[in-house]
């Protein structure tokens, strides 16, 4: 069962890159097809699932965040939050194209931050 969690973990975390930047650059080119509805819709159901494997693997895994044996989850969690907060104000609230680039890609270093710290198990800023 963890195998299995944990690769519908990475493939909804690639859906949700790859669904940030594909409405990313519609929105840069103000594309109508940002209109979808599949646009609209499914990055909620894909983030919904994202945060379910999530939250399955929390419990499959006793990896609970604010645990001390786990010091770098809560690292994990910051950088998804921030990740989070600069997809949607590239998506949403930026003032400007300018703004909303540096929101895209920072979010996206975020994002990496995240994927460095699960694979090497260690913490931001503290050890």
């Amino acid at each position: 069962m963890y195998v299995f969690l944990k690769n519908l973990h990475l493939l909804t975390i690639g859906i949700s890159v790859f669904l940030l930047s594909i409405r990313y650059v519609l929105m840069m080119m103000d594309s109508p097809k940002l209109q979808n509805k599949f646009l609209k819709i499914f990055p909620h159901v894909n983030d919904t699932a994202l945060l379910l494997t999530g939250i399955a693997l929390i419990y499959i895994t006793g990896f609970v965040p604010w645990s001390p044996a786990v010091p770098w989850m809560m690292s994990k969690l910051t950088c998804v939050i921030a990740y989070i907060a600069l997809g949607f104000f590239a998506l949403k609230i930026g003032r400007n194209k300018m703004l909303r680039t540096f929101a895209f890609f920072g979010a996206l270093g975020w994002l990496a931050m995240a994927g460095k710290i699960a694979v090497t198990k260690l913490p931001m800023f503290f050890s």
